[in-house]
């Protein structure tokens, strides 16, 4: 029988085997690129690196890849959802020693001076950011009737005061009409908005960036004038596993930024002047914010017990802030509010907040220490009792407050307590009170109307021990005992006609110590804490250097380690 057999040659065979080989070895990856950004050519860079637009270069980009962003003002809206890989991350940042800013608002020219009014001055407005209810408006209250609207103007970079009516317009005022699609400003200085010398920019777009991709960098970029409602950030950071770092995020309608995915880490960046928060962040597992500056937010005026200040964290676990700066807020400096689990805030400066340094409210678990945290709380805002302190515990279990040191604040530490409930990250609510609290190692010096305070506004009694309740039933039901709130080897320093310790609120039974050896008799708390002098090097220049034999030093209430904007450690 006559043979089938073909016959390769060798160069086939050797082919057949590389085609084998390239089917069994992953191909390797593309080489990362660089994609350049710039409102102008570049004759250095390649004309294929070279775009014109932030958006374009994030439409090209893979992961590993970089986008370089040359000096400009880019006026766009960019969305990211491409993921990096934790290896090949996607990064998107300024040009080296470049000036970027990216901007929700628009430069307006073309403008017409109003008939018969002086320095009035008229143009087209289509853009209306809340659509949903009569007002325009969010929160939809009388309150936040002006304050809740979300347009911005500003003329050489001041920003214009908005009116909500026509005949209301003043110096430096601007009026919206939404039904006829028109923005009337009138300048501060009675400029000409027809001279090209002027520079006016309104917020047009509600949102700069937004991140939904996972394993993107973000570094050197200025983020502004955000025409965002309130609870909405400028820069919405979505994705996991995010990097943000020198950024800043400032003169937004609401707030700076907004984190949502699990993993961010925010390092050097700065949230400042913008009109409801520096950020606010929700379900945010395991966000490490440090090195960070926030200061002067909620410049609109926003309601201080709804949403307001500094920050708002909700429903988060393992949050850590530290080695950060938390000043001058319009409102709480930092503000965990529902469901939180298991949070750090350590070796921060929590300073000249109007409302309480650090509340911590209806969460779990907070470890507070090594702070310095001076002179809050002292707005006296209406309805903020027990939401004025350095360090306040708002039916939080489970926390753990040391080597702090709480200067000059309305009031340095409290618990605030009411009959509350919270949902947690599970999805279930459940009651929460303050119980299993541990206070030690801190010292209390100099703040206004007491050192400690206790503000129990429930109906029962569990607050004061067994015996100084008013019913056995109580009593039995819930007492100090029971609660395992421990306040132990804590230095007071109350300056002349400063309280020491007081406890409960004023309307309903309230006490007021002036000594711990009363405190430690009725209540069985200060254990190993004295009362003495708190002296420093220099207190108004935040030189707060101590003697060597300075009692914060025997009783271990001194922070460990660097303080931003603080000098700390013994004098020669």
């Amino acid at each position: 029988m006559e043979s089938t057999a073909t016959t390769v040659s060798p160069r086939r065979c050797a082919a057949l085997l590389t085609g084998l080989l390239v089917l069994l070895i992953p191909a390797s990856s593309a080489p990362a690129r660089t994609w350049h950004v710039s409102q102008k050519e570049l004759p250095q860079i390649d004309s294929g690196e070279q775009v014109r637009t932030i958006a374009e270069a994030v439409s090209r980009v893979e992961a590993g890849d970089t986008i370089v962003i040359h000096g400009g003002i880019y006026r766009e809206r960019v969305q990211i959802d491409k993921s990096g890989t934790k290896d090949k991350p996607i990064t998107l940042r300024a040009a080296q020693g470049e000036y970027v800013v990216l901007t929700g608002a628009d430069h307006l020219t073309d403008w017409a001076a109003v008939p018969g009014e002086d320095h009035v001055y008229v143009t087209d407005w289509p853009h209306r950011f809340i659509t949903w209810n009569e007002r325009n408006t969010h929160p939809h209250d009388e309150f936040h009737r002006l304050i809740g609207r979300c347009e911005q103007v500003f003329i050489n970079a001041y920003p214009m005061r908005q009116v909500l009516e026509r005949d209301k317009l003043a110096r430096g005022t601007f009026f919206v009409d939404l039904d006829a699609k028109t923005l009337y400003v009138c300048p501060a200085d009675d400029g000409d908005l027809t001279n090209s010398r002027t520079t006016v920019e309104a917020s047009v777009r509600d949102r700069i960036l937004s991140i939904k991709g996972d394993y993107v960098n973000i570094k050197g970029l200025r983020f502004r004038y955000a025409a965002n409602r309130a609870q909405q950030g400028a820069v919405e950071f979505d994705g996991d596993s995010l990097t943000v770092t020198d950024c800043v995020f400032e003169y937004t309608n609401s707030s700076g930024a907004e984190f949502g995915g699990d993993d961010i880490t925010v390092r050097n960046c700065t949230f400042q002047h913008n009109g409801q928060l520096g950020f606010g962040a929700s379900r945010c597992h395991r966000l490490h914010l440090t090195g960070c500056v926030c200061r002067n937010n909620n410049t609109k005026g926003f309601n201080r017990g709804w949403e307001a200040g500094g920050n708002k964290i909700c429903l988060a676990r393992g949050v850590v802030l530290e080695h950060s700066t938390f000043v001058e807020n319009r409102g709480n400096g930092i503000w965990f509010d529902i469901g939180n689990e298991d949070c750090v805030v350590r070796n921060c400066l929590i300073a000249n907040n109007e409302d309480a340094g650090l509340f911590y409210e209806i969460s779990y678990g907070l470890h507070a220490h090594d702070n310095v945290i001076i002179a809050n709380g002292l707005a006296d805002s209406p309805g903020a009792w027990g939401a004025a302190a350095g360090i306040s515990l708002s039916s939080s279990p489970g926390c753990t407050v040391e080597r702090n040191l709480l200067l000059g604040n309305k009031e340095g530490f409290n618990f605030r307590e009411q009959t509350r409930s919270t949902p947690n990250i599970d999805g279930d609510s459940e009651p929460v009170w303050n119980h299993d609290q541990t206070v030690r190692n801190n010292v209390f010096a100099f703040n206004r109307d007491a050192q400690v305070w206790g503000w129990f506004d429930i109906a029962d009694e569990r607050h004061w021990p067994g015996a100084m309740q008013g019913s056995r039933e109580a009593a039995e039901a819930l007492s100090l005992e029971r609660l395992n709130l421990t306040l132990a080897n804590n230095l007071y320093c109350p300056g002349p006609g400063q309280g020491l310790f007081h406890w409960g609120v004023t309307w309903k039974k309230h006490k007021k110590y002036t000594n711990l050896d009363d405190i430690r008799e009725e209540l069985a708390m200060a254990q190993g804490s004295e009362t003495a002098s708190f002296g420093v090097r220099d207190y108004a220049a935040l030189d707060l250097r101590v003697p060597a034999d300075s009692p914060a030093l025997r009783l271990e209430c001194y922070p460990r380690g660097a303080v931003p904007g603080v000098q700390l450690g013994i004098l020669p």
